[in-house]
């Protein structure tokens, strides 16, 4: 049975965690920028580019005063992890899925979602909403 609200580990950079994460950002930037694992002092070789692009990211935000959170979620998500998620309640967000504008399977007779279409579903929201602020803000500076 899959339970869960995201586990989760906070880092709150400081700012010589953000100064040391631009200089290596500067480094990885350069022609010959790349991330190795160095164990004992031996060179292990390169970290492999899809890795290397969530570190960098992970550089990006600390290097400009960000906290980074890393979360993870099992595959499969109950109704009420999915709702918490979404930030919505577990009867709307199973009305969703009956139209089905977020997939879902039935286990039995519980309803079950995968986390990627939780996740997805929680980014395009989150671009909405950006998007209808942005407007927002623009239809403000016209009145003005």
């Amino acid at each position: 049975m899959a339970t869960l609200v995201e586990s989760t580990n906070r880092v709150i950079a400081t700012e010589h965690d953000a100064r040391a994460a631009r200089g290596v950002l500067d480094t990885l930037r350069g022609p010959e920028g790349r991330l190795q694992v160095e164990h004992e002092g031996q060179l292990s070789g390169p970290i492999p580019a899809e890795i290397g692009r969530i570190l960098q990211h992970v550089l990006e935000v600390m290097a400009t005063g960000g906290t980074v959170t890393i979360s993870s979620a099992p595959e499969e998500l109950t109704t009420s992890s999915a709702a918490a998620i979404l930030g919505i309640s577990r009867p709307t967000l199973l009305k969703i899925a009956a139209e089905g504008r977020i997939p879902s399977h039935r286990v039995g007779t519980h309803t079950r979602f995968m986390a990627n279409d939780i996740f997805s579903a929680r980014r395009a929201r989150r671009e909405r909403e950006r998007v209808a602020f942005a407007a927002l803000r623009e239809a403000e500076d016209d009145e003005v």
